[in-house]
């Protein structure tokens, strides 16, 4: 309807006001450089107005191939404030996963990070893209920031609705064709108001200071919006380096973290983590992959009571948090769960049959939200799959307690089928993982020679360990069972961590059958 066309205004527009509100507050820092509120939102406007001259509007694909800099979040809300879907590659993926994501998008702009110059040229060369930019002199395109220079910095009206595409964020990648999933405008508030939990109710105003230390590509940018929205800062670092973490922290006074669980782990077994000064934080966020309870109980003996679990997917927004009072190193049960369900999202367990299960008892995850997803791009078939009657199948198996606390246990394409039953890889890790000389584990399912999965667990050991496989493998029969037991167990340094922090069980399994061979 007309009405509700002028009624909405994106999230780029409310932020745009809460940089005016502030101006000369510290917004972004990055290494040496620090930009106020009021020069993040001119060079916004400033190049939305350059991307309008590129011929680009709403309903145009703009892909971006760049770094945490503090120009990807202004290229992002420019791109968003006059109607673009965004498209954020992740850096690490190959060549060859890129170009197929870039086309497979319709991408009309690709902005390019000068420091990836060279994967552009690659990429550009599978896949040619009308509009090349640069955030910055490179050899290729031409440079946003010097077509931004030549605009006008005064407030643009946002052109987005809130039916429009505003992400395609792309799942999968490492092997097979990865899966768009498109948000829209309207679905955009799902997260941000999920994380509205994790914020005191009463008491002085507190500006807060994030630090970003995973790819603005993923949660971390959903979050940098949020804090940039309540006039905080944001701290951008290029990777996530323990010791350079926990400097930051220190050095900035850091209040607000997002991690992924194997990255805390990173942080707690850092050499400088005993001494670093980290009593600045106030939330250490962490989600994107089940955590160890005991590591848990770790992390609560080293920073404190500011832990905060948010559960979600990029198919269903935000689902459950679990607050920093429900983290009760008494209660393993409780640690283990994913919390309360937040308010407006549904939640039912259902069976194979499509039914809901009473409490306790496991089945897949499905919900219904306003933050869902409108589905996988150009991919109807499997958007009917995990779709039905306006619930999301989330592919989570779980439960809920007497309570009302969610419990995620497993992935259902990491279930391990065995003869005798189901090995939910979830709980194998915790149990190897609560052995006090191992800091992390990844358990998968690897086919032997007649194709029946057998259960492979890779352990990253502490430094001085003395367990050996054996010993590992009867404390997992011992403590849950013959059926649990790995058919193998192998020894790591570190475990590999895909672009956004996960366990990279993919390339683990990979490694693993081509030993085999």
């Amino acid at each position: 309807m007309p009405g509700d066309t002028q009624q909405f205004r994106s999230y780029v527009e409310e932020n745009l006001d809460a940089l005016a509100q502030w101006p000369q507050r510290e917004a972004v820092v990055y290494g040496d450089r620090r930009l106020n509120a009021g020069d993040l939102r001119d060079l916004v406007y400033r190049m939305a107005r350059a991307l309008l001259t590129q011929g680009l509007g709403r309903g145009s694909t703009v892909t971006l191939l760049s770094g945490n800099l503090p120009e990807t979040l202004a290229a992002r809300y420019a791109a968003n404030l006059i109607g673009c879907t965004i498209n954020h590659l992740y850096n690490k993926l190959s060549v060859e996963v890129q170009a197929a994501i870039v086309a497979d998008v319709e991408t009309a702009a690709l902005i390019v990070d000068p420091r990836l110059a060279e994967r552009a040229g690659e990429l550009l060369a599978l896949t040619p893209v009308p509009t090349v930019l640069t955030l910055g002199a490179a050899t290729l395109g031409k440079d946003l920031l010097e077509l931004a220079a030549q605009e006008s910095a005064e407030p643009l009206a946002g052109l987005a609705r809130a039916e429009d595409i505003a992400t395609i964020r792309h799942t999968g990648g490492t092997t097979g064709h990865p899966k768009g999933i498109c948000s829209t405008f309207g679905q955009g508030a799902a997260f941000r108001n999920g994380l509205q939990d994790s914020e005191e109710a009463e008491g002085e105003e507190k500006v807060e200071r994030q630090l970003v230390c995973t790819t603005l590509a993923h949660a971390a940018g959903h979050l940098a919006d949020h804090t940039l929205g309540e006039g905080g800062a944001v701290v951008l670092l290029d990777d996530f380096d323990p010791a350079e973490v926990l400097a930051t922290i220190e050095r900035e006074r850091i209040t607000r973290l997002f991690v992924l669980p194997p990255l805390m782990y990173q942080l707690l077994d850092h050499p400088d983590s005993k001494d670093a000064d980290t009593s600045s934080l106030r939330t250490l966020l962490y989600g994107g992959c089940l955590a160890s309870p005991a590591r848990l109980v770790d992390a609560l003996r080293r920073f404190g009571p500011v832990l905060f679990q948010f559960y979600g997917q990029n198919e269903a927004g935000g689902i459950s948090t679990l607050s920093a009072e429900d983290h009760d190193p008494e209660r393993p049960d409780r640690l283990r769960s994913a919390g309360k369900v937040l308010d407006g999202v549904e939640v039912e367990i259902r069976g194979e049959d499509g039914r809901a299960l009473p409490v306790g008892e496991l089945g897949e995850i499905c919900v219904r939200a306003n933050g869902v997803m409108q589905g996988y791009w150009k991919q109807p078939e499997l958007t009917a799959e995990v779709l039905r009657d306006g619930w999301l199948h989330t592919g989570d198996l779980g439960h809920f307690d007497e309570d009302g606390y969610l419990t995620v246990v497993d992935r259902l394409k990491d279930m391990i089928i065995v003869v005798g039953g189901h090995v939910y890889t979830s709980e194998l890790e915790d149990a190897l993982n609560s052995h006090p000389q191992v800091l992390q584990s990844a358990v998968f399912g690897v086919p032997d020679a007649d194709r029946m999965e057998q259960v492979h667990a890779v352990v990253v050991l502490a430094p001085g360990a003395t367990v050996e496989e054996q010993e590992l493998r009867a404390m997992v029969r011992e403590e849950r069972g013959a059926m649990y037991e790995p058919a193998r167990i192998t020894f790591a340094d570190a475990l590999p961590l895909t672009d956004v922090g996960k366990p990279d069980k993919k390339l683990l399994r990979q490694w693993v059958e081509q030993a085999a061979v």
